[in-house]
């Protein structure tokens, strides 16, 4: 079994009006020294799957087919192994 750590972002070209507002925000609660953010996503997926090349392969696809929008997003990701 597997737990994979998907990180998907923003390509850098893409304005991100969330991430100005929350920026915005914290300088205005006094966090002068931000300079700025980027909001993403963060999601944990685990696979019953014993293989770590196999599991791999399904993240991969999991990612482009539905997790991120790879026309205005990146995405990566970390898997390791979890005792059942």
């Amino acid at each position: 079994m597997f737990k994979a750590r998907v990180y998907v972002t923003l390509k850098k070209d893409v304005l991100d009006p969330q991430g100005k507002a929350v920026k915005n925000s914290l300088i205005s609660l006094g966090y002068d020294e931000v300079s700025d953010l980027r909001v993403g996503k963060y999601i944990e997926v685990t696979l019953n799957i014993e293989n770590k090349e196999v599991a791999t392969e399904r993240v991969e696809e999991m990612c482009k087919n539905l997790l991120a929008n790879t026309v205005i997003e990146d995405y990566q990701f970390e898997i390791d192994e979890v005792q059942s």
